[in-house]
């Protein structure tokens, strides 16, 4: 049986090179044999094993730098195989493409030229005016799979969507998981259906106009089901510690050159072999790399080339903040696209919910504080940390809005409390649809979670699915992460911490039922709508913005947009009070007042009846503004009608504001006179 060498060629002269789209892996050949290679340097002998088959033991040809392999003529798309080590143990491929009986069952041979794509006419994405949407296949639907995921994505356009982001959904032992403890990297999770279900989602969503993007882990492998160092010593860094999650990969450090082909391989093949639009890499903070070109700008380079036409989006989470990750290469920076940034999350939650316990203690939700994050993108950025006690962030001066990635809720944040409560159930109506108002209008580029815009009460907890003696493990290590949180310390709350092994059913969202008469449905389509149609929110300049503060918890943002021709007309403003009604409002505030020869029409507001508010009072622009609390106001220029007596009104009642009754009758009774200011 003839091997092939490292870039796909035979190592007998005789035959013909072996097409391969991958380096690893088991490929479906033109001739119906298949390709299988993998890379094992521990051994010396490596046996492909075929379930089911005579002659189901085929040996491969060792190559050199420790990969072996060879094809099987007898084997096609759906054989399920494993590989035999040393004539010991069977393992399953590192680089499988499906795991039907989970990560220590046989891995399955897919060809995934075998499916009919209908989205040739699919251009991509690129980061402008994106609206992103994160979803958890198993929680997003009653049924948990990529069918029923594909029925909801109509719902998801309407509201204004234009990018669902998917959490982890590489192969993982148990029932159910968030996906971050995944060890079979290039196999989609069998319980959410098979790799050509997962082709089909993405094909629909092409179909309705919307991306996809994935999250995927390149920091840690899982706890069960990894058999990465049966085949390899070097996956792991053995002079590094623990991420936290678990070892750190092994990137630039000895026998590293194949790990690194292996991610860089993973990023390229879910961008190809399922047309993906794009990847959140996990935790960059915990990718280890000192290699001159580190590995995220290279996977980052090598998706984009697998993208072909396409134009793909790479988007980071960095606990550090360092706007390197989007800077381009030739700047010094890694070319990515995007970064989540949990300061404006930390900031918003702690101005609506009044508490700041654990990573929030560094945040006090002032207006101040949410004009600075809607204005710089991330409030620390080279500061002192407190609860990190060392310095965080890099600055951000000259980095578009665009590219910092906002929310109200993730995974992440939802579950991170004692309860997995939305944050809706943490602060009034008004509070939250003035914050969502604040956001989804704010040049950063916002991303909804699951159920939000269905003004869902579902709970989000950490959930997992282990064997008994890791289960307690996970359990005791969950209670540890939350005792940060002190509240969650008290004893009457310790017995009701939910239990990883048995909160997936209670974070299923509820069916969508009639979402289109939703209140909150309506607040986010509409807002959606106008951040979309609006040519100053749809510019996402966050250059051309200026914000003051009016109160102990109110503020004013005034944006301007890029039409030389319009002036200062060109500009809208945005006025958020998460507190009591200031009345009269800051009259003296410069932003507050509208371009010459115009008023201010109402745009939209927080607390229309509509979204199941309360209404607001009017501002006229002859009376003192009376700010409603809890509400937020969206308001733009349009040309004044002709009042001759407006100013001297004006005038009028702001002399008589607020002065002793009885000259205020007096001079009441001058102006009636005759000869008095009034006459005709």
């Amino acid at each position: 049986m003839a091997g092939s060498s490292a870039d796909g060629s035979s190592s007998n002269a005789t035959l013909p090179p072996v097409p391969r789209r991958l380096p690893i892996g088991a490929e479906v050949q033109g001739g119906g044999a298949v390709h299988f290679r993998v890379w094992a340097p521990l051994r010396s002998k490596v046996e492909v094993v075929l379930d089911g088959s005579q002659g189901s033991e085929v040996g491969l040809t060792p190559e050199p730098d420790g990969y072996h392999s060879g094809l099987v003529p007898h084997a096609t798309a759906g054989t399920r195989y494993r590989y035999r080590l040393d004539g010991g143990d069977c393992c399953p491929d590192p680089a499988s493409r499906f795991q039907p009986d989970g990560p220590h069952g046989p891995s399955e041979v897919v060809d995934p030229g075998a499916f009919a794509w209908r989205d040739e006419s699919w251009p991509g994405l690129r980061l402008e005016g994106q609206v992103l949407y994160e979803l958890h296949i198993g929680t997003f639907t009653d049924e948990g799979t990529w069918a029923a995921a594909a029925g909801q994505l109509p719902r998801l356009k309407e509201l204004g969507i234009t990018a669902v982001e998917v959490m982890p959904v590489a192969e993982f032992a148990g029932k159910f998981g968030w996906g971050y403890d995944g060890v079979s990297l290039f196999a989609p999770y069998r319980g959410y259906g098979s790799p050509d279900d997962m082709r089909r989602f993405v094909d629909r969503a092409h179909g309705l106009g919307l991306g996809v993007l994935l999250d995927v882990v390149y920091n840690h492998f899982g706890p069960d089901g990894d058999y990465h160092d049966s085949y390899s010593g070097t996956y792991v860094h053995s002079d590094r510690g623990p991420t936290g999650w678990g070892k750190a990969l092994n990137f630039d450090g000895e026998g590293s050159a194949p790990v690194r082909e292996f991610f860089v391989s993973n990023a390229g093949y879910w961008i190809d072999e399922f047309h993906l639009d794009g990847l959140r890499l996990d935790a960059v903070q915990a990718i280890h790399d000192t290699s001159k070109l580190h590995v995220v700008t290279e996977l980052t380079r090598h998706a984009r080339a697998a993208a072909g036409r396409r134009t793909i989006l790479v988007v980071a989470e960095d606990e550090r903040q360092k706007v390197s990750l989007v800077k381009p290469v030739e700047k010094g920076g890694n070319g990515l696209d995007a970064v989540w940034n949990d300061d404006f999350h930390h900031a918003s939650r702690v101005a609506l919910t009044g508490h700041a316990e654990a990573y929030y203690c560094d945040y006090r939700g002032t207006p101040q504080e949410l004009i600075s994050a809607v204005k710089w993108g991330y409030l620390f950025q080279g500061q002192l940390c407190k609860w990190q006690q060392k310095l965080r962030g890099t600055p951000t001066y000259g980095i578009d809005a665009a590219r910092f990635i906002t929310y109200l809720e993730n995974h992440d944040q939802v579950a991170n409390s004692a309860t997995g409560a939305r944050i809706k159930e943490l602060t009034s109506p008004g509070r939250y649809r003035a914050m969502v108002t604040l956001w989804l209008l704010a040049p950063q580029t916002p991303m909804l979670f699951q159920g939000q815009e269905l003004g869902s009460s579902r709970p989000f907890l950490y959930f997992c699915d282990h064997n008994p003696e890791l289960r307690e493990i996970v359990r005791k290590g969950r209670q540890e992460e939350l005792s940060g949180f002190r509240s969650t310390t008290h004893p009457a709350m310790l017995g009701k911490l939910p239990d990883p092994s048995t909160s997936f059913e209670a974070s299923r969202l509820d069916p969508p039922g009639d979402y289109r008469s939703h209140p909150a449905f309506l607040l986010f389509q509409d807002l959606l709508t106008l951040r979309r149609e609006d040519p100053i929110f749809r510019s996402q300049c966050s250059r051309k913005l200026e914000g003051a503060v009016l109160g102990p918890e109110a503020f004013a943002l005034r944006l301007w947009g890029d039409d030389p021709a319009a002036g200062d007309e060109d500009c809208r403003l945005i006025l958020v009070n998460l507190g009591r009604d200031l009345y009269p409002a800051s009259n003296s505030e410069p932003l507050l007042a509208p371009p010459e020869d115009h008023e201010w029409e109402l745009l939209c507001f927080s607390e229309d009846p509509r979204y199941g508010g309360a209404g607001m009072p009017p501002l006229d622009a002859a009376s003192p503004w009376r700010l409603a609390g809890h509400g937020a106001v969206v308001l733009a220029p349009r040309a004044s009608t002709p009042r001759p007596d407006l100013y001297e009104m004006a005038a009028v009642e702001a002399e008589d504001f607020d002065i002793h009754p009885q000259i205020r009758r007096a001079r009441s009774a001058r102006r009636d006179e005759p000869d008095g200011p009034n006459k005709s």
